[in-house]
């Protein structure tokens, strides 16, 4: 029994990279749980994507997603989807920033966020047309079955695929889960509603060509040996259908997400309103008389 549960627990690629990350965060956002108040709903939420990162790319279901087409959907849609928008949406940034010693914070954070390589990176991450068009083109880049066996074939391909899309999504999330308005957000809360509704068009389009491909579009999973022995269309096919409905499902809650938050700020008068234009033309007006009027003079 031991040795079974090990062999899922044990990781099937080692990444020093990824374990780092995972502590450091871990105990920053622990240590900033005990200096501020934090929901239970909200630690939930971080704690459950946390999770999700870890089981998906440092147990032993990386082999499955390595060698079984549909189990490498189901790693993505976690990595892609679920596991940012799950820690996105417990707004940890400020309880990871007070887990820092105040030396830290003061000595480190603060220069290197005013530094302009940390700025250039973040704008361009960051922007919304950029972050919203790197979204998509992660899902869909790694579809292309050439590019899909190069990153099996490749174990640096392979993780760059993994982290570039984790970090596409929290950047997309960040942007589109943002509870402040525009500005200082970046997108306006109406682009946030309508935002994921654009990005899972092409994913449903993508799915729908895999679904019903007749063909082994990805005979890479073959060559390496697959998990399981069912009918090689038939995984693609439960492959397809995770790139289709469960993709869109998730991005159908994050708009519904955003959606709560437009509610929010349009409750509590923090929309920015602008001034009818009847008023503008009258203000525009009255300006311009009396600038002709201290010409007169």
């Amino acid at each position: 029994m031991t040795a079974s549960l090990l062999k899922w627990i044990v990781p099937w690629e080692f990444s020093w990279v990824l374990l780092a990350c995972f502590v450091v965060a871990g105990v920053l956002y622990l240590r900033g749980c005990r200096r501020r108040p934090v929901r239970f709903a909200s630690k939930l939420a971080f704690w459950s994507g946390m999770a999700i990162i870890y089981l998906s790319l440092h147990t032993y279901l990386d082999y499955y997603a390595e060698h079984e087409f549909f189990m490498h959907r189901i790693q993505q849609l976690l990595l892609h989807h679920v596991a940012p928008l799950l820690i996105v949406a417990a707004y940890p940034s400020a309880v990871l920033r007070s887990g820092l010693p105040l030396a830290w914070r003061v000595r480190v954070l603060r220069p290197l966020q005013r530094s302009w390589p940390w700025r250039m990176v973040f704008g361009v991450l960051w922007n919304p047309t950029v972050a919203t068009l790197l979204f998509i083109a992660f899902i869909l880049i790694w579809l292309i079955p050439d590019l899909q066996t190069l990153a099996m074939l490749d174990w640096r391909i392979y993780r760059f695929m993994n982290w570039s899309m984790l970090v596409s999504g929290f950047a997309y999330w960040s942007l589109v889960l943002d509870h402040r308005p525009h500005p200082p957000g970046r997108m306006t809360a109406g682009l946030r509603v309508l935002s994921p509704a654009i990005t899972m068009t092409p994913q449903i389009v993508a799915g729908a060509i895999v679904t019903f491909s007749k063909t082994d579009l990805y005979p890479i999973f073959e060559i390496c040996g697959r998990a399981f022995t069912f009918n090689v269309l038939t995984g693609q096919l439960i492959g397809g259908v995770i790139i289709w409905v469960p993709s869109a499902l998730v991005e159908s809650i994050g708009g519904l997400m955003a959606l709560r938050l437009w509610l929010r700020l349009s409750r509590n008068g923090r929309l920015p309103r602008k001034p009818p234009h009847r008023t503008v033309r009258k203000v525009a007006s009255e300006a311009t008389a009396a600038d002709r009027g201290l010409r007169a003079q």
